[in-house]
């Protein structure tokens, strides 16, 4: 797979100032392959997609545009992109059982002052 610099805001000749990966690198979506740098804004070009780096075929200096090819990337297998999702999902139902606990001082909370204005009745 060919990673391309995405669409930087319509700048042209925007030089590459660091390169994050080499090849035999394995990266996760997201991770940043290199860093380019325009005359307003310093900016890092995501991986799109889990992998193993393959080439480099920018270097420092470069100067690329939208659609420059930088990075060959073999993706990664199935297994590992599906062995990261299972956390954030056994994370999410962690915070289910507090927000229940809550409500149970509550009750009872509630269930107290009934008895004392029932005391003040009698």
């Amino acid at each position: 797979m060919e990673i391309k610099v995405p669409d930087i805001g319509g700048f042209k000749d925007v030089p590459v100032i660091e390169i994050h990966v080499k090849p035999g690198d394995t990266v996760k979506a997201e991770d940043a392959l290199i860093t380019l740098e325009s005359d307003k804004a310093t900016m890092d070009v995501p991986s799109p997609a889990a992998g193993i780096v393959k080439e480099v075929r920018v270097k420092l200096g470069d100067k690329v545009s939208e659609g420059t090819v930088i990075v060959s990337l073999e993706p990664a297998a199935a297994d590992t992109a599906s062995a990261p999702a299972p956390a954030p999902q056994a994370a999410a139902p962690a915070p289910l059982p507090a927000p229940t606990a809550e409500p149970v001082p509550a009750a009872v909370a509630a269930a107290a002052p009934a008895p004392a204005v029932a005391a003040p009745a009698a």
